[in-house]
């Protein structure tokens, strides 16, 4: 069984780097989208093991779609990653607290996010 990972990045280069790290992981398949707006188009059509989201993007950003995703009774327990260019304090304490279960800065290594998905995926 695979589990399906989306990822929601509005840099392309970023986007293709956090979905080769996902999919470097043996079992997991990764959803991409540039925007909070497709992300919440996507939610209800898929079901998602687990959510990164950038904070930064056009549309709706990553702290609303963390609101929306962790307001949903299909999504509240799903675990969810913000990764971000945002490294100040007061940015991973209102992510954590809207329910992000990691915030990783950018740039980040790719070791620490497979472990992160291994672990939260309980993957081997």
């Amino acid at each position: 069984m695979r589990v399906k990972v989306l990822i929601v990045e509005d840099s392309k280069a970023s986007r293709e780097y956090i979905a080769s790290t996902v999919e470097a992981v043996e079992g997991i398949e990764a959803v991409v989208t540039s925007s909070g707006f497709e992300a919440l188009k996507l939610l209800p059509r898929h079901r998602f093991d687990l959510i990164i989201t950038d904070i930064n993007m056009p549309d709706i950003n990553g702290l609303e779609l963390i609101n929306f995703v962790k307001k949903n009774p299909n999504y509240r327990d799903v675990p969810l990653f913000i990764i971000t260019t945002e490294g100040r304090d007061q940015d991973r304490d209102r992510g954590m607290a809207l329910g992000a279960a990691e915030y990783l800065v950018k740039p980040f290594q790719p070791g620490s996010l497979e472990g992160l998905l291994r672990r939260y995926l309980k993957l081997p």
